[in-house]
C-alpha cells in the first residue's frame, strides 16, 4: 500500500489542479473563442511549468537540503509528460484530425512544431525508461539516458519562445530560470554550494541556541 507524506499529497495535487481546471472551463464552456487552441496552449504550459519543476528540485536540495522535493522528482517528471502527451494529442487529433499529410507539412515548415515535437519523444522515452526495473536493465547507461532531460527542457523551451511570436517576456523568464537551475547543476558549482551549506550548518551547531549558555 503506498503511503504519502503531506508534501507529496500537496504535489501530486498541485500537478492535477490545471487539468481538473481545464475540465471545469471545457464544462461550463469557459474557454475563449478558439478552444482548441486554449486547452492546446494550457497543456503545453503545464507540461514546461512541470518539467522545469521537476529539473528545480536537485538544486533546491543542493542549496538549501530540502531533501523531500527529491521524492517527488520523478512524479513530476511523469506529470511533464502526461500534459505533454495530451498537448500532443489534442494537435493531431483534435486540431489535425490525424491528417498526417498535414501534419509532415507543419512539421516540415513550422520550427517550433518540429522543437516541441521532439521534445515529446525525448519525454516519451525518458517516460517509459523511468521504472526501476528499466534502471536496474540499463545500470550506468540509466544517468547518461536521463540527462536528455535537459536537452528536452532546452527545446521546449524554444518550442514556446516561437509559439509565442511577438510577447516572448514569459518563454524568456522561464528560460532565464532554465538557464539558473543548469548552472547549480554542475558538479564543481554543487560541490562548492554543498560545502559551504554544509560549513554553515556546522557554525549554527557550534554555537548552540542562545539560551543553552545562560
Amino acid at each position: 500500500m503506498f503511503r504519502f507524506t503531506r508534501f507529496q499529497l500537496a504535489v501530486h495535487a498541485a500537478a492535477l489542479a490545471p487539468l481538473v481546471a481545464l475540465i471545469w472551463d471545457i464544462a461550463l464552456g469557459n474557454l475563449s473563442v478558439n478552444p482548441i487552441q486554449d486547452i492546446t496552449f494550457r497543456t503545453g504550459k503545464a507540461a514546461m511549468v512541470l518539467l522545469v519543476a521537476a529539473l528545480a528540485v536537485t538544486p533546491l536540495n543542493t542549496v538549501f537540503g530540502f531533501r523531500q522535493g527529491l521524492r517527488v522528482r520523478r512524479a513530476l517528471g511523469l506529470y511533464a509528460f502526461f500534459y505533454a502527451a495530451i498537448h500532443l494529442f489534442v494537435y493531431v487529433v483534435v486540431d489535425y484530425g490525424l491528417d498526417f499529410y498535414l501534419i509532415w507539412l507543419e512539421l516540415a515548415e513550422k520550427r517550433y512544431v518540429l522543437v516541441g515535437f521532439a521534445a515529446f519523444l525525448v519525454l516519451l522515452l525518458l517516460a517509459l525508461t523511468s521504472t526501476r526495473g528499466w534502471q536496474r536493465r540499463l545500470g550506468k547507461t540509466w544517468k547518461k539516458l536521463h540527462r536528455w532531460i535537459y536537452v528536452a527542457a532546452v527545446l521546449v523551451m524554444l518550442h514556446y519562445a516561437w509559439v509565442q511570436k511577438s510577447d516572448i517576456r514569459q518563454p524568456l523568464a522561464f528560460s532565464a530560470l532554465l538557464i539558473l537551475l543548469l548552472i547549480l547543476r554542475i558538479p564543481r558549482i554543487r560541490r562548492t554550494i554543498t560545502r559551504l551549506r554544509s560549513r554553515r550548518a556546522s557554525k549554527t551547531e557550534d554555537k548552540g541556541p542562545a539560551f543553552s549558555k545562560i
